[in-house]
């Protein structure tokens, strides 16, 4: 018992004395590598065009999260405008058209020339937009191309850099700054 309580002891002195461990505190070193071996800065210069780089893409991750709310409101936008017409014979939405107090009358010519009165109504239906190919797949990528962003910021922030960390809270509030009245939520009503 004694014996192996000495030599978990001895290998935990092992690994905090030979930096072999994962240093949980801010260095200020120039040369912490970013991403790969192959990008670890080998002078001030390339140090500060590491930081600058990881600057312009926290603020690259601010202009997609802005970019993604914009898309949103504009396909909840296109959704609430679409219009449904009345065809006859079909009493389902028909009747639920006629019994709407916010219908707009308008007539339609159809495609034999007939000129009918349709009521024309908003879809205020409650609940998640339908699924629509056109709308979900422009939807995952740019949730993709935000996620892929995000995680390369962590990464830079995990090296424990204190000049990469201050570069992402830098970029983020340069970001925020320039483009954060674009991300707005759903909180505040329509």
């Amino acid at each position: 018992m004694d014996h192996s309580m000495s030599s978990m002891s001895s290998m935990s002195n092992m690994d905090s004395s030979s930096g072999s461990g994962m240093s949980m505190v801010f260095t200020n070193t120039h040369s912490t590598p970013l991403f790969s071996s192959a990008w670890a800065p080998s002078s001030s210069g390339t140090y500060a065009g590491t930081c600058i780089f990881l600057i312009v893409l926290a603020i690259i991750d601010r202009c997609l999260i802005a970019f993604k709310a914009t898309l949103e409101r504009h396909w909840l936008a296109s959704h609430l405008e679409r219009r449904y017409v009345a065809i006859a014979g079909k009493t389902t939405e028909a009747g639920r058209i006629d019994s709407d107090p916010d219908a707009k009358m308008a007539s339609l010519v159809t495609a034999q020339g007939v000129e009918e009165s349709v009521k024309i109504v908003h879809n205020v239906s409650e609940g998640p937009i339908p699924w629509r190919f056109s709308v979900d797949l422009p939807r995952a990528l740019m949730f993709l191309c935000i996620a892929g962003v995000s995680y390369l910021l962590m990464l830079a922030v995990m090296t424990m850099n204190i000049g990469y960390f201050c570069s992402v809270l830098a970029g983020a509030f340069i970001g925020e700054l320039a483009v954060g009245r674009y991300i707005q939520t759903f909180e505040h009503g329509h």
